[in-house]
């Protein structure tokens, strides 16, 4: 073994495997493709607090992604090391909107064909998946959803509000009902055609009605 050899190291051959013009390729392309999802993200938002962090990591998550992929496909033993390190990898952060989903794999999906090469690819599906997100995500629809909590003395109030509601509204359906002894507490859907809500004060004015509460919500409902 010559002196040579002693110094002779596989990690500084690696420094070279991936040139200076594709890493910064890489990087660029794909700080652009996570701020395009970061900004679709932000224009189809339907949640009631907007998080700026998770925006923030469908950037991150696109650029360390086309990174990472970039590297595992310079080396093969590389690539080999990176599945056995990924697989004990557990995300435990609760997923709300099954929308966010979505968001979340193209980030991955963008970082990972970026890196493959495969740029217009990347940058034509992206495109295309914004544009229909933005179509189908911010299409108004013709009835607006509501959540009428209505506390009632009995029965005969009950009633009474529903034929009422009958007459309001577009549709109306009780989601959950709670009785107790001297009230009632409905859970209530219903559909307006407009925003016109001020039938909700001639409900809270009603004899028998002690309480009516409209809340908006984007029509999921678990219970």
């Amino acid at each position: 073994m010559s002196f040579k050899d002693i110094f002779k190291s596989s990690f500084l051959e690696n420094v070279t495997s991936i040139s200076i013009l594709d890493m910064l390729l890489t990087i660029v392309l794909s700080f652009g493709i996570g701020l395009f999802i970061f900004l679709i993200y932000k224009k189809t938002y339907r949640g009631v607090m907007y998080s700026s962090g998770f925006g923030t990591t469908l950037i991150a998550l696109t650029m360390i992604t086309s990174i990472v992929i970039l590297a595992v496909t310079s080396n093969v033993v590389l690539s080999l090391g990176m599945v056995g390190a990924l697989s004990i990898v557990r995300f435990r952060t609760a997923i709300k909107d099954p929308l966010d989903i979505a968001f979340l794999f193209w980030a991955i999906g963008a970082g990972i064909i970026l890196a493959a090469g495969m740029i217009p690819l990347a940058i034509i599906g992206s495109i295309s998946i914004g544009l229909i997100l933005l179509v189908f995500v911010n299409k108004k629809s013709n009835t607006h959803p509501y959540m009428l909590v209505l506390n009632c003395v009995n029965h005969e109030t009950e009633v009474k509000v529903k034929d009422f509601l009958a007459k309001s509204v577009i549709r109306s359906t009780v989601k959950s009902k709670t009785a107790v002894k001297g009230a009632i507490e409905l859970n209530i859907e219903v559909r307006l055609k407009e925003d016109d809500t001020d039938f909700i004060n001639i409900l809270s004015e009603m004899p028998g009605v002690n309480s009516a509460v409209l809340v908006s919500y984007n029509g999921d409902y678990m219970g």
